[in-house]
């Protein structure tokens, strides 16, 4: 039994959700800030106290931080909505801030932030995250910061279900290489971080061991699902524009996240980190961590297995 509580902010969401398994599984007490308790009760038969709470008013923080030791911030809001990014990305957590530091000085804050972030402090999201880094590190509350590319799971809406699905993937012109990573691994160096000393005020790349571009992606896909993909290329500048003019209206699930980053996207720029580093100190090996291909090829062989199975029970009905 690990005698630490933990409260983890964002707990639904994608990364939110694997933090609280691994943290249950491995004997944490684990709390979770939630607005909406419905929404959340999956946790709650997970193991884990549901605490009401919402970033936007402050005072509802207070007592989720009660006899609480860390905390673990995987929250974020959508780039689609600026008012909301303002409020939760950065008032919302210079309030848990200021509550877990009046709470107990002890507490150890970890965030998760934008991989090569300071290069776009004109991108409003980015520019957010940027901020709430600097208020961690200027604050009195021990803190650790990991900087992230992009997720496994993203790719199955922006690829895979298009392919299944015979759906059109739009993809632009540019060759960006992004180190994705297993929400699962990411999960691991979070909770390994809690026992290590020398994680305390520090900042850390957490990426995948290997490169990818879209046309790599589908690719990849295309191999495992034994289905061709149908591509839309177009200009990045016009995604850009209609971004802007559109607001994103109909533009399908499988692009949204990347016009999200369009304005990140268009330097060209990489989004991949040396990871040695960060596997030495958190006494990893590379072994212990997932890799696209087998990600892929478990989800493309769950699917089509699935798929077979209705298909039998279709032909024996009739």
């Amino acid at each position: 039994m690990n005698y630490m509580s933990l409260l983890i902010i964002g707990a639904t969401g994608t990364l939110g959700r694997q933090i609280v398994r691994r943290a249950i599984d491995e004997g944490y007490s684990v709390k979770c800030l939630v607005r909406n308790l419905r929404k959340a009760y999956f946790l709650k038969e997970w193991g884990a106290e549901l605490i009401y709470g919402d970033l936007s008013l402050p005072e509802t923080l207070p007592l989720s931080l009660k006899d609480t030791t860390a905390i673990i911030d995987a929250s974020t809001a959508r780039p689609s909505d600026p008012y909301n990014a303002e409020v939760i990305d950065l008032k919302g957590k210079i309030s848990v801030n200021r509550s877990s530091q009046s709470c107990w000085h002890r507490k150890i804050y970890f965030s998760f932030s934008v991989l090569n972030g300071k290069n776009y402090p004109e991108v409003p999201l980015i520019s957010l995250k940027l901020k709430i880094e600097n208020y961690l590190k200027e604050s009195k509350i021990k803190y650790t910061i990991f900087y992230l590319g992009g997720f496994f799971q993203g790719l199955i809406s922006q690829y895979a279900i298009p392919i299944l699905e015979k759906q059109p993937i739009w993809i632009t012109s540019e060759s960006t290489d992004i180190n994705y990573i297993d929400t699962n691994d990411v999960a691991k160096f979070a909770l390994r971080s809690l026992a290590l000393k020398q994680a305390e005020c520090q900042e850390f790349p957490l990426v995948g061991l290997k490169a990818w571009n879209s046309t790599e992606i589908i690719q990849l896909c295309e191999r495992l699902s034994g289905q061709p993909a149908k591509i839309t290329q177009i200009p990045l500048t016009a995604l850009i524009l209609l971004k802007k003019i559109t607001g994103f209206f109909e533009w399908g699930i499988n692009i949204s996240e990347r016009l999200s980053f369009a304005e990140v996207l268009a330097t060209g720029n990489n989004f991949t980190a040396e990871m040695t580093s960060t596997y030495s100190t958190f006494a990893f090996e590379t072994e212990e961590t997932i890799t696209l291909e087998s990600y892929m090829q478990d989800y493309f062989g769950r699917i089509l297995r699935r798929l077979k199975e209705l298909s039998d029970e279709k032909e024996r009905s009739l």
